[in-house]
């Protein structure tokens, strides 16, 4: 088990590499502004659940596997940039869903209020699929999480998977912040029909320069 100081150095080395400008948090910003701070907490849910996902092969040592295979990391930058596509289009074509009306509490609180369980679950989806296409991500952890485990006070497997579980804490309360002040922010756009037309193509251009970002990546 890794010390009590080591984990706080950890977490703190962890809220500013969640703070740093990057296409995790750009993410949650966009889609908190464009659909509410619930919507973005979703997709902060499922970005956390990537992180487990690369905890766990970097604690078993897959990730060192994938990490040596160049194809692997093509085709997988690759599906990330294609699905990032999918999502400037989407954005791109998204409906105008406010109107103009006099009633604050009823315009411009559509997706953060009236949002249903179904399409919360697609964002928390989304979340896992942005995370897991990125492997650079992956990558980074193999190369940051192992600094941290110290062999000569156990195995270093448990470690990793103590630091994976910091690492997502300091995630979720810093994207989670985002979130909540972005949708908040976004829930004022989206009573102006204009607005929400330039927020929705800003949206669109934003994922297209992250996919873009992404195909171009080396390793």
């Amino acid at each position: 088990m890794p010390t009590f100081q080591s984990l706080v150095a950890f977490f703190g080395v962890a809220v500013l590499l969640a703070l740093s400008p990057g296409p995790d948090n750009l993410f949650v910003l966009m889609q908190s502004v464009q659909r509410g701070w619930r919507v973005g907490i979703a997709v902060v849910v499922g970005l956390c659940l990537g992180v487990v996902v690369h905890t766990t092969a970097v604690a078993l040592g897959l990730a060192a596997v994938f990490a040596a295979s160049s194809i692997a990391f093509t085709v997988l930058k690759w599906c990330g940039a294609a699905y990032l596509a999918y999502l400037a289009w989407g954005a791109w074509r998204a409906p105008i869903s406010a109107e103009k009306s006099g009633d604050d509490e009823s315009v411009g609180r559509t997706y953060s209020y009236q949002i249903g369980s179904k399409e919360l679950l697609a964002m928390v989806r989304r979340g896992v699929v942005m995370n897991l296409t990125n492997p650079k991500v992956l990558i980074f952890f193999l190369a940051f999480l192992p600094q941290f485990a110290d062999p000569a006070i156990g195995p270093v497997g448990p470690q990793i998977f103590v630091f994976g579980g910091v690492f997502i804490l300091a995630a979720f309360l810093v994207f989670g912040a985002i979130a909540l002040f972005s949708g908040a922010f976004g829930n004022l756009l989206l009573r102006s029909p204009r607005a929400q037309f330039w927020l929705n193509k800003i949206t669109a251009v934003v994922f297209v320069g992250l996919a873009l970002k992404l195909a171009t990546a080396q390793r």
